[in-house]
């Protein structure tokens, strides 16, 4: 990778969203803790969330990834509070789809933008959608508990 394609890839606003990681306060009670890892890097996403109604009324995370992947669970964290488990997967699926040359997720997933530039690193993507795949298995192991 070229100093210019590292200086794209690692914007300032991508720094900016790894360093300002929101949700971070374990939950008291969690309904499900779900810990992922990228096999690619390494990264890893630990969740915690409770439920109400089918949609998350409290989130956790605990992030040990790359800019990229902290980006992304920053974003993702920012935002999940209030989403149902098909709002997860479908931004899941956006995301990847977006990784892979799509649009960027629907509102209120927007910023995801900023990650448009790792598209053409395949090996960031699993760092990347992390925080929605250990969302999702944190809902799968709530709702079958």
């Amino acid at each position: 990778m070229s100093d210019a394609d590292l200086i794209k890839l690692y914007s300032q606003r991508i720094l900016a969203l790894a360093a300002d990681m929101p949700r971070t306060d374990p939950l008291i009670a969690p309904d499900a803790v779900m810990r992922k890892r990228a096999p690619l890097c390494g990264s890893t996403v630990e969740v915690a969330i409770t439920l109400q109604d089918g949609r998350i009324s409290g989130y956790s995370q605990t992030v040990h990834a790359c800019a990229l992947g902290q980006a992304s669970a920053a974003i993702f964290g920012a935002q999940v509070v209030g989403c149902s488990r098909d709002q997860v997967a479908r931004l899941r699926d956006q995301l990847a789809a977006m990784l892979k040359g799509g649009p960027v997720p629907d509102a209120p997933f927007g910023e995801y933008e900023v990650l448009t530039a790792a598209r053409e690193y395949p090996n960031r993507h699993g760092s990347i959608l992390l925080a929605p795949e250990a969302t999702l298995a944190a809902f799968d192991s709530a709702i079958a508990a």
